[in-house]
C-alpha cells in the first residue's frame, strides 16, 4: 500500500535536499514550470512535519506529497509534481502505463542521486547557473528588427533594377510574361503564379510594390504592427519574386519568403511599439507579448534545415572535391561575384584551404544538431554558424543571404544568455507558459503555428531526407501536398554549391557600329576589365551580373533572357543600359552585338604587382555570333 501522511499539506508539496546543488538548479526550473500549483521545501526544514517519512528516505530521494496525504518518491515524485502543469501530464501517465518507462526512470534517477556532484557539474557545463525554461524576448525583438532591415535591403536593391529587369522596356517584361502564361494555362495561371501583378503589371505597379515594401519594412524595424507588416511584406515580396521570373529565382529569395512567412507566427499581434529599443542588461517591457514556442520552433527548424541540407548535399552530389577537401582550391575565383578578400583568400596555403573545407562541412552538418541542445552548446553552435556566414560574406557577394542566416542564429540566444533580467512573477504570467493570459490574437497565432508544424513537418523531413538520398522519390500524397504549397515558396530545399564550379568562363558582350570595330559593355560587378578589382556590393544584389555567371554555364539557347538583353541594347533602352557600368554607345545604339567567351583566372601576387591586373583571361570562342536588330524583330 502507498504511504500516506497524517498531516498532509494544503497544496501539493515537493521536498528536496537543500544541500544538493543539482537539486537546487532544477528546483528553480520546476518551480517556474508549475507556477503556483506546487509548493517546494527543503527536508532540513520540512521533515519534522512528516514523521511517517524517515530522514534517510529524505536524503535518498525527493518526496512529493499530495493534499490527500499520498506520498511519492524519486522519479515518480518529480513526474507527479510536474503533472500539475497541463503540458507535463504525459510524464505521470507514461510512468503508470508505458512498459519499462518507470524502471528506466528510476534507474536514471538513482544513478544521478549517487553522483549528484557530477550531475551538477555537467548541468552547469551545459546550461550555466540558470536551467529555468528559457525566454526569448530579446531574440524575438532583434530578430524581427533585423528581418525588417533585410526586407528593406531586398526591396531597395530590387527597386533600382526592376525597370531594366522586368519593366516594359526591360529584358523580360512582366507585361508580356504574365499574359503569355494566362493564355497557356487559363484560370490555373492565378494559382500557379500567385502574384498581385495579375491586377496590374505596369511599371508603376512594380514601383508601388517596391515602395510599399520599403514602407512596410520600416514599420517592422520600428515595431509598428509587426505581425500585420509581415503578412503584407510576404505578399509583396512573393508578388515581385514571381513577377521577377529567373531574376528572382535565387535561394536567398525563397529563404526570405520562408523566413518571412514563419515569422508571422512569432511576431506579437500589437499595433503600437512597446519599448522600442532595449539592450542587454535591461528588462523587456512589462507589456511585451509572450513569445510563441511553436513559432520559435518553426524558425529554429528552418535554420536547422538550411544548414544541414547545405552541408549534406555537398557530400551526396557526387562531387569529389568536397570529399577530398579541395573545393576551396576552385571556389574563390570561380564563384559568381568574388570580393577582393576572396582574391587574397585564394592565395592562402593549400593545407589551410583544405582545413577550411573541413570546418565548413562540420559547421553545416554536425553543428546544426546543437540547435536543440542546452544553452551553452546552443550558443557555441550559434557562434560557429555566424562565424561561417561572416567568412563567406567576406570573400564573396551573396547579397542578403549571410545576413538572413545570421538573423536566424539570433533566435538561439535566450534572455539569460544575453543577461536580460527575467520578468517578475506578474510579468511571467503572460509568457507562453500561461497561454490563458495571452491576448486572443496571440493565442490564435500560436494555435496556427502548431497547425503549420503538423502540415509542414512531414514535407520538411522529406526535404532533409532528399539531401541524403537525392534520387529518392517522395510518397504520392506528400508530393501532391508539396505541389500545392510550392507556388508560395514557404517550403524549400537548400544547398548552395552542391557541385563546385571548377572553371570560370565569362561572357563579354561587345557592340559595333560597322561589324569591324568592337567595343565591350562593362558590367558593374562581374569580371570584365582584367584590371578591375573584385568589388563588394553585398547586401545589394546586382541581379543581371549574377545571371551572367549562370549564363556562362549554359548554351545561348538556355538563356532566353539574354536575347532580351541584346534586343534592348540594340534598341538603346536606358532602363537596361542603366544596369551596366559603361555603355560604349551612349548616344546611338550599335548596329551589331555579339558575345565572346573567355576563361578567367585570378592573377598571382607577382602578376598583380607587375601588371596591376587582378584577373588574367584567355579568349576561347564566340559565344553568340553578331546579331542585328532586324534579325530579332
Amino acid at each position: 500500500m502507498r504511504l500516506r501522511v497524517s498531516n498532509p499539506p494544503p497544496k501539493p508539496l515537493l521536498i528536496w535536499d537543500g544541500e544538493c546543488d543539482f537539486c537546487r538548479l532544477w528546483i528553480e526550473r520546476w518551480r517556474e514550470s508549475t507556477g503556483g500549483n506546487v509548493d517546494y521545501a527543503i527536508y532540513q526544514e520540512a521533515a519534522g512535519r512528516f514523521p511517517e517519512i524517515s530522514i534517510e528516505q529524505f536524503k535518498r530521494s525527493m518526496v512529493f506529497i499530495e493534499p490527500d496525504g499520498k506520498v511519492f518518491f524519486a522519479a515518480e515524485a518529480i513526474y507527479r509534481s510536474l503533472g500539475h502543469r497541463a503540458s507535463r501530464k504525459w510524464l505521470a501517465w507514461s510512468y503508470d502505463h508505458l512498459p519499462g518507462f518507470a524502471a528506466i526512470s528510476e534507474t536514471g534517477y538513482n544513478f544521478i542521486a549517487r553522483h549528484r556532484n557530477l550531475a551538477a557539474a555537467v548541468t552547469r557545463l551545459l546550461s550555466g547557473k540558470d536551467v529555468r525554461p528559457p525566454t526569448y524576448f530579446w531574440a524575438r525583438r532583434w530578430f524581427l528588427r533585423t528581418l525588417g532591415v533585410i526586407y528593406l535591403i531586398a526591396f531597395v536593391s530590387l527597386w533600382v533594377q526592376v525597370d531594366g529587369l522586368i519593366g516594359s522596356d526591360g529584358m523580360s517584361p512582366v507585361n508580356q510574361f504574365l499574359p503569355a502564361v494566362r493564355a497557356q494555362l487559363g484560370r490555373g495561371a492565378y494559382t500557379f503564379l500567385p502574384t498581385l501583378c495579375w491586377f496590374d503589371f505596369s511599371n508603376g505597379f512594380l514601383h508601388f510594390l517596391c515602395g510599399g515594401g520599403v514602407v512596410l519594412s520600416l514599420l517592422l524595424v520600428f515595431g509598428v504592427a509587426p505581425a500585420l507588416s509581415l503578412v503584407a511584406l510576404f505578399i509583396f515580396y512573393l508578388s515581385l519574386t514571381i513577377a521577377g521570373q529567373i531574376f528572382l529565382n535565387f535561394q536567398w529569395d525563397v529563404l526570405l519568403l520562408e523566413t518571412g512567412f514563419l515569422s508571422i507566427f512569432l511576431a506579437p499581434w500589437q499595433l503600437r511599439p512597446t519599448g522600442l529599443i532595449w539592450w542587454p542588461g535591461s528588462s523587456p517591457p512589462a507589456t511585451a507579448a509572450p513569445v510563441s514556442s511553436a513559432g520559435l520552433f518553426l524558425l529554429k527548424f528552418l535554420l536547422f534545415k538550411l544548414m544541414l541540407m547545405s552541408g549534406v548535399v555537398k557530400l551526396t552530389s557526387g562531387d569529389d572535391s568536397w570529399w577530398s577537401l579541395t573545393a576551396l582550391d576552385y571556389h574563390y575565383w570561380s564563384q559568381p561575384l568574388p570580393t577582393v578578400f576572396g582574391w587574397w583568400a585564394d592565395k592562402s596555403p593549400e593545407w589551410f584551404k583544405h582545413f577550411s573545407v573541413g570546418v565548413c562541412l562540420v559547421v553545416e552538418i554536425v553543428v546544426p544538431f546543437l540547435i536543440w541542445a542546452p544553452r551553452r552548446p546552443r550558443l557555441i553552435a550559434a557562434g560557429l554558424m555566424i562565424f561561417l556566414q561572416l567568412v563567406i560574406g567576406l570573400t564573396g557577394n551573396y547579397c542578403f543571404f549571410n545576413l538572413l542566416t545570421i538573423a536566424l542564429c539570433l533566435l538561439l540566444f535566450d534572455d539569460a544568455a544575453v543577461r536580460i533580467p527575467r520578468l517578475r512573477e506578474a510579468g511571467r504570467a503572460r509568457t507562453i507558459s500561461a497561454p490563458g493570459g495571452r491576448a486572443l490574437p496571440d493565442r490564435l497565432c500560436s494555435y496556427a503555428a502548431v497547425a503549420v508544424i503538423i502540415v509542414t513537418l512531414p514535407i520538411n523531413a522529406w526535404l532533409i531526407f532528399s539531401a541524403f538520398k537525392p534520387q529518392a522519390r517522395p510518397p504520392r500524397a506528400l508530393a501532391k501536398l508539396y505541389e500545392q504549397l510550392e507556388a508560395f515558396r514557404i517550403l524549400n530545399g537548400y544547398g548552395l554549391f552542391r557541385v563546385m564550379t571548377k572553371d570560370r568562363d565569362e561572357i563579354i558582350i561587345e557592340g559595333s557600329a560597322d561589324g569591324m570595330d568592337w567595343l565591350p559593355y562593362e558590367f558593374k560587378w562581374k569580371p570584365g576589365d582584367v584590371k578591375g578589382a573584385p568589388g563588394w556590393c553585398a547586401p545589394h544584389q546586382p541581379r543581371l551580373d549574377w545571371q551572367m555567371w549562370f549564363a556562362a554555364l549554359e548554351t545561348p539557347g538556355g538563356n532566353s533572357w539574354l536575347v532580351g538583353l541584346i534586343f534592348r541594347l540594340l534598341q538603346g533602352s536606358h532602363d537596361v543600359s542603366g544596369l551596366l557600368a559603361r555603355n560604349p554607345f551612349p548616344d546611338k545604339p550599335p548596329r551589331y552585338i555579339r558575345a565572346m567567351f573567355y576563361r578567367y583566372r585570378f592573377t598571382t601576387v607577382n602578376e598583380l604587382r607587375q601588371t596591376g591586373a587582378w584577373w588574367k583571361r584567355q579568349e576561347l570562342r564566340e559565344y553568340l555570333p553578331a546579331i542585328s536588330l532586324d534579325q530579332l524583330q
